[in-house]
């Protein structure tokens, strides 16, 4: 348990954090290192990141990450094309080349006047090179422009996030950098909690039977794609708009393709799960009383 002096991250209103995460944001503050947060998709990784800056009133910068983004677009980018067609068909002085550098998301943190939270989202999405390309920037928190011949050093630190899906590994020497979490699927009663700050005055026993039905769908293993629960809320939304009675919501599993996003999983929902759920209630009609 982390002392009140050291605390410093409780969450916000609108994201519900367990306490271990809440210990892990504050541990990488204290730190000064990058956290560096895994977890399937639909945990809330990302949303942290908006949390932490709402949480401790900070501007959040965003990085998203592509296939295609390299770690130099991060620090800053030198306009060559702008500068070519200037000196071409304008009358613009080309001469100073400050005008046609570009600051990028990690330059734009270090030279914010107040501390910022930078997330950098889906790291793993880029090629392998591209953690290591950023560890002396992270490091150091600075970087070298060679066009304009200056170095552009933090005026504070960013608190930085990092989230990852785990499609790639990371290397070694970028983790040992980094604090990490694995952000674990919520269980019940936190997700309890979690719809509860979406839906404040949703009926009990419509969540109860939401939530019920939803956990009852991740357990099926043949499943490749489970719920997560941006989709739950989602579902619960459904629910809510259409008016659907409470008692149909295990029985029907309506709007299922709020939940299923694979055509294979739904597939099975259909063929396998919903023909075994109907088998189940025919046997208890016979075996009710008469």
């Amino acid at each position: 348990m982390i002392n009140d002096g050291f605390d410093k991250f409780k969450g916000s209103h609108d994201y519900v954090t367990s306490e271990a995460l809440r210990n892990a944001v504050n541990v990488a503050i204290a730190l000064e290192r990058p956290l560096l947060v895994r977890g399937e998709p639909g945990t809330g990784k990302t949303l942290l990141a908006h949390s932490i800056a709402k949480g401790l009133d900070k501007k959040l910068i965003i990085w998203n990450i592509k296939s295609t983004t390299k770690a130099q677009e991060g620090l800053y980018v030198y306009d060559t094309v702008q500068r070519l067609n200037d000196a071409r068909f304008g009358d613009r002085d080309i001469s100073d080349i400050r005008q046609y550098i570009k600051l990028g998301k990690l330059g734009q943190a270090f030279v914010s006047e107040e501390q910022v939270v930078l997330l950098i989202d889906e790291v793993d999405k880029a090629d392998l090179e591209f953690p290591n390309d950023l560890l002396n920037e992270l490091d150091e928190m600075s970087f070298y422009i060679p066009e304009t011949n200056e170095t552009i050093v933090a005026n504070h630190r960013p608190i930085v996030i990092i989230t990852s899906n785990a499609e790639k590994e990371l290397p070694d020497a970028f983790l040992r950098r980094c604090i990490f979490h694995y952000i674990e699927f919520p269980d019940p009663p936190l997700m309890e909690e979690i719809v509860r700050v979406h839906f404040p005055d949703i009926r009990d026993r419509l969540l109860h039977q939401a939530l019920t039905t939803f956990y009852s769908l991740r357990r099926i293993d043949e499943f490749r794609k489970k719920p997560s629960t941006g989709e739950l809320i989602d579902w619960i939304r459904v629910l809510i708009a259409s008016g659907t009675p409470d008692d149909v919501i295990p029985t029907e599993i309506p709007f299922a393709g709020t939940l299923l996003k694979k055509e294979t999983d739904y597939a099975y929902f259909m063929n396998t799960y919903m023909k075994r759920k109907q088998a189940a209630r025919t046997l208890d009609s016979f075996d009710a009383p008469r």
